[in-house]
Parts: structure tokens; C-alpha cells; sequence
């Protein structure tokens, strides 16, 4: 099998996994220590859960989800507002020729973990799985 072959997976190359995981570390590591020169944004305290990166690495979403879960909405625009001084420090670390375009989403999965345990619970569904 050919080394520079492209992936044609349903899924992410493994450079695009090894990529997204460096911003995403990166990305945990800046708004961690407070280096952005935004007040705002340093007295907050953001999780980094998933970077997914676009196959031609031009762009990554970052999910990012405030501590508590509140001012979802100010947090976006923080980073938002934020969002070129953030990718320069990624695109330091990174060392690729071009530096992915930073976008910034909710990151949604903690609350759809907390709809399944709630369907798991239901008396129904129980019923269903323990026969």
C-alpha cells in the first residue's frame, strides 16, 4: 500500500486525529495558564473537549464548554474575539505549513450522556434490556 495514498475512511485520517489532539492539548494548555492578553477570557475556566480538524487541516473546531456549564454564549465570543491570538500560539506549536482556521462550538456531549442515563432509567427500557 502506497505511504502518501489519501484516506478514504468514513471516518478521520490519523493525521487529522494526531493534529486535532496537539490543538486541542495546545488550546487546554493557553486558556489554562491564562496566556491570552484578554482579562475576560484569563478569569474563566474552559474544557477543551474535542478538536476535529477538516481533511485538508485548513480548518478545526474546537468543542469547548465553560467549568459549570454557564455563560456558554460569552464564552464563544471571548474565544471568538480571541480567536487569532489563540491560533498563533497553535500555529507555533503545530509546525505545519499552514495554520488551521480556529472555530469555536459548544461542546454538547455531556448533556446528551446525561439524556441517555436518563432513558436507561426509565422503567420501560429496563424492562426491555433485562429480557
Amino acid at each position: 500500500m502506497a505511504k502518501n495514498k489519501f484516506h478514504d475512511g468514513p471516518g478521520p485520517s490519523q493525521r487529522q486525529l494526531r493534529v486535532g489532539e496537539v490543538i486541542r492539548r495546545t488550546l487546554s494548555e493557553v486558556l489554562a495558564r491564562g496566556d491570552v492578553h484578554d482579562p475576560d477570557l484569563n478569569r474563566l475556566s474552559i474544557t477543551v473537549g474535542e478538536v476535529r480538524i477538516s481533511p485538508d487541516l485548513k480548518i478545526a473546531t474546537a468543542f469547548v464548554l465553560p467549568l459549570g456549564g454557564k455563560g456558554q454564549e460569552d464564552v464563544l465570543q471571548l474565544l471568538a474575539r480571541n480567536k487569532n491570538e489563540l491560533r498563533r500560539v497553535v500555529g507555533k506549536k503545530l509546525g505545519l505549513k499552514f495554520t488551521p482556521d480556529l472555530r469555536f462550538r459548544l461542546d454538547e456531549t455531556f448533556d446528551r450522556l446525561d439524556e441517555t442515563r436518563r432513558i436507561f432509567d426509565q422503567d420501560a427500557v429496563r424492562r426491555d434490556l433485562d429480557e
